[in-house]
């Protein structure tokens, strides 16, 4: 072969070796970080949700992220709750008025809520629990609580849900209306005279545990005895 032919060759072979061999270098405002990254450690959360795509299918570093923040099962799926971080406590037996008005109530109990100045039948709160009566004067606020936890919970009281000021008043309607009973059960209203709160527990001795407001001028838990202190009836709603 002759040296033009070898050089020739040589150079062809470089044409075809060149673009392998000269690495390009990107400019480092286009790099794209892999999903999971941590960017020296600097890198947010968000920006693994931007990687995943508001739509897309979640990288191994987003979905990882998540299971942290959500302590999501293996294998689960990821939902918008978890994105979000708006999803509110499950209450246990939440499909049930009872239950969510015993969770109500102690919400209420846990708040602290009481009269100010005490002896006024009044505080701001107070005034929120004469929203679920009409008309709702300022007065003995008893029967207020008990129908703001029902409304709250879905199960208004009243022929129309107007709520109830009066415990006779509420009393009557209950037996009227088929509600009364006089097995106490946890979420049923407990009725005395004068006096009404709700059952939050019965132990198997039949003791009765209830919170009630207007009890000491506060909202109060209260533990009695089989009977209930002297409990006329008890009103199941729902």
């Amino acid at each position: 072969m002759s040296v033009e032919a070898v050089l020739a060759r040589i150079s062809e072979l470089q044409g075809v070796l060149s673009p392998a061999a000269a690495p390009v270098s990107a400019p480092a405002s286009s790099a794209v970080a892999a999903p999971g990254a941590t960017d020296g450690g600097t890198s947010s959360f968000a920006a693994m949700l931007g990687q995943a795509g508001a739509t897309g299918t979640a990288t191994p570093g987003t979905t990882a992220a998540l299971r942290g923040a959500t302590t999501l099962p293996v294998g689960g799926t990821i939902g918008t709750g978890a994105v979000t971080g708006a999803t509110a406590l499950a209450v246990p037996g939440a499909s049930d008025p009872g239950a969510r008005m015993v969770a109500l109530a102690q919400g209420e109990l846990a708040a602290g809520i009481a009269e100010q100045p005490p002896g006024s039948n009044d505080s701001p709160r107070i005034a929120q629990y004469r929203t679920a009566t009409t008309p709702g004067g300022v007065g003995p606020w008893c029967a207020y609580f008990v129908s703001w936890l029902a409304n709250q919970a879905g199960v208004p009281v009243g022929e129309a849900g107007q709520g109830f000021a009066n415990v006779d008043a509420l009393a009557a309607w209950a037996q009227r209306t088929g509600r009364a009973t006089q097995t106490p059960a946890p979420g049923e209203l407990i009725v005395w005279d004068e006096h009404i709160g709700l059952v939050t527990g019965v132990d198997p001795d039949g003791s009765i545990h209830t919170i009630e407001g207007n009890s000491s001028n506060k909202v109060s838990a209260r533990t009695y005895g089989p009977g209930g202190g002297g409990a006329l009836t008890y009103v199941k709603l729902g």
